[in-house]
């Protein structure tokens, strides 16, 4: 079973957009949203080597970085790769 974890904040069109894809996909996930768990952003930044922005999307625990990172992997035909 894939495990996809997002960081996400409040009030943020690109992490809204990102789990409303793995929704679409019926692919659970577990959210972070730093502005109620303010220390997963520390956390976020230590496993995504420095990112510090939102949303940071991570399969498996391999780092695909935001959504436009997420859209292009999902553009170029590696999403299936990943997921499976």
């Amino acid at each position: 079973m894939n495990k996809v974890i997002i960081y996400t904040k409040d009030i943020c069109g690109y992490c809204d957009r990102a789990k409303n894809f793995f929704k679409s996909k019926n692919i659970n996930y577990t959210e972070y949203n730093i502005n109620k768990e303010p220390k997963k952003f520390n956390e976020m930044i230590k496993i995504s080597n420095g990112m510090k922005t939102l949303p940071q999307i991570f399969i498996n625990k391999m780092h695909i970085g935001g959504y436009d990172d997420l859209k292009s992997i999902i553009n170029t035909g590696k999403f299936d790769k990943i997921i499976k």
